[in-house]
C-alpha cells in the first residue's frame, strides 16, 4: 500500500506539541503527526450516548472537570470488584457473579473514560493534571 500525500492545517498548539515530541524522540514532525492520525483511525468508536456525553464535557466548568477527573469508584464497589475478579480467576464465579463483574467492569471503564476526557480538557485549558493534584481535590 502506498502512502498518500495531503496538506493538513493544524492549530499552533498541536504543531508546538508535535514539534516538542519530534525533538524529544529525534524523528521528523511528519512522523509524529502521521502517528497521531493513524492512532486516531485505529481507536474503537464510542457508543453515540458516550460520545455525546464526552463532547458535552467541553462546556463544563473547570471545577466540574476537576471533580470528574478526581472521581473514584466507591470503596465497597472496588472491594466487590476485586473479590469477583479473584473468583473469576479461579473459575469459581457463578453466572450471576460473572454478570455482576461485567457490570462493574463496564462502570469502571466508563468512569476511566470520563476521567481521561476531563483530564484532557483541563490540560487543553492550561492546567497540569497529575495524580497528586487529583488526590488533593478528592480529599
Amino acid at each position: 500500500m502506498s502512502d498518500r500525500v495531503i496538506t493538513l492545517s493544524v492549530s499552533e498548539q498541536a504543531y508546538a506539541r508535535a514539534q516538542e515530541i519530534a525533538a524529544r524522540t529525534a524523528q521528523p514532525i511528519e512522523s509524529v503527526l502521521r502517528g497521531w492520525v493513524e492512532a486516531a483511525g485505529s481507536m474503537p468508536s464510542l457508543a453515540p450516548d458516550d460520545a455525546a456525553e464526552l463532547k458535552a464535557m467541553q462546556a463544563l466548568s473547570d471545577d466540574a472537570l476537576w471533580t470528574i477527573a478526581s472521581e473514584q469508584m466507591p470503596r465497597p464497589e472496588q472491594e466487590r470488584l476485586s473479590l469477583l475478579l479473584k473468583l473469576n480467576e479461579r473459575d469459581a464465579a457463578t453466572p450471576q457473579e460473572i454478570e455482576e463483574l461485567d457490570q462493574l467492569l463496564e462502570r469502571g471503564n466508563r468512569l476511566m473514560l470520563r476521567k481521561a476526557e476531563a483530564a484532557a480538557i483541563l490540560t487543553e485549558r492550561g492546567y497540569t493534571v497529575r495524580p497528586e493534584n487529583l488526590a488533593k481535590r478528592h480529599e
